[in-house]
């Protein structure tokens, strides 16, 4: 049997076929260069792809899985609803409806009937909506925890969540959902911390080989874990524990791994270059964020906890 591998991607990536400043070609050339293996371009309500044929380049890395942004708004409102919709197999129409629920149910009930997976992009992007919302919707895969344009609030604000904090509302509903952290790129000529750069954040995904059917499934199945820089070279989580190595870099940083259960709760910390979180059934869940020295993060799955009694 083949052993399993790392692959790097990300799934959030715009181009000029809608909102970027670059072609879809130079777009792939871009994390090609910056060693992805695989990538989707998610142009808003638009299926980028590449017509393969004579005079065109075929790009034989990053893998190219087919995307989009389903980008709708609350019927008489300025709320954006935006969804990723991943492996889909054509053009999903976005849905505009009356009230935020509604909204993103239908437009992950059109991504799942175009043969896709959804997840729930920036929830804190003109503060559209929470775990409040998200834990009454069904069928979506992820939602975003760290999105790299500068306008997506990660940290949330007075009032309002983090995008870590929805997320363990939305766990803590008993809603298994995943987490992503992505780029959300749009500038590609020049780089501040005022433009939606490439590089800042990324999935790192685990399968027996690299083709599309294997990345979606392992996004589907929670298969991967979540970065903005800090590496793990060994993630085993069952229903006994969580373990993990983080791989050091030259700069020499330390790391701490905080172990996170029921309503973001914090379990255990460790400054182990290998954490090990031994699970004693009554957590509900259990996830881990890994922080370096200089501020990179890694984000694992969550577990859901099986009580014995059950």
């Amino acid at each position: 049997m083949t052993e399993s591998q790392w692959y790097k991607g990300n799934i959030h990536t715009h181009t000029n076929e809608s909102d970027g400043d670059a072609s879809p070609e130079d777009v792939v050339r871009w994390y090609r260069k910056h060693g992805y293996d695989f990538l989707v371009l998610s142009d808003h309500n638009h299926l980028t792809i590449f017509k393969y044929g004579k005079g065109r380049r075929k790009f034989k890395s990053p893998l190219l899985i087919p995307g989009e942004e389903v980008s709708a708004r609350i019927m008489k409102g300025t709320v954006p609803i935006h969804l990723g919709a991943i492996g889909i197999s054509r053009v999903v129409e976005p849905v505009h409806g009356d009230s935020i629920v509604k909204t993103i149910q239908a437009n992950v009930n059109s991504i799942i009937d175009a043969g896709g997976i959804a997840s729930l992009n920036h929830p804190n992007f003109h503060w559209a909506f929470d775990h409040h919302a998200i834990k009454n919707i069904v069928g979506a895969t992820m939602m975003e925890i760290f999105n790299g344009h500068p306008g997506t609030n990660n940290a949330g604000g007075p009032g309002s969540y983090s995008t870590e904090e929805i997320w363990d509302g939305v766990l803590s509903a008993g809603r298994p959902i995943f987490g992503a952290a992505v780029d959300d790129s749009h500038h590609y000529h020049d780089y501040s911390v005022n433009m939606s750069n490439p590089g800042r954040g990324w999935i790192v995904v685990r399968a027996q080989k690299l083709t599309q059917d294997a990345v979606v499934d392992a996004l589907s199945t929670g298969d991967f874990y979540s970065s903005t820089g800090v590496t793990l070279k060994r993630l085993d989580a069952t229903q006994e524990s969580i373990s993990i190595e983080i791989l050091n870099n030259v700069y020499k940083n330390v790391f701490e791994t905080r172990f996170i259960g029921h309503n973001g709760v914090t379990l255990a910390t460790s400054n182990s270059m290998t954490p090990v979180y031994r699970i004693r059934g009554n957590e509900r869940y259990v996830r881990a964020t890994i922080t370096s020295s200089n501020f990179m993060k890694a984000w694992t799955q969550p577990v859901f906890v099986r009580n014995p009694s059950d």
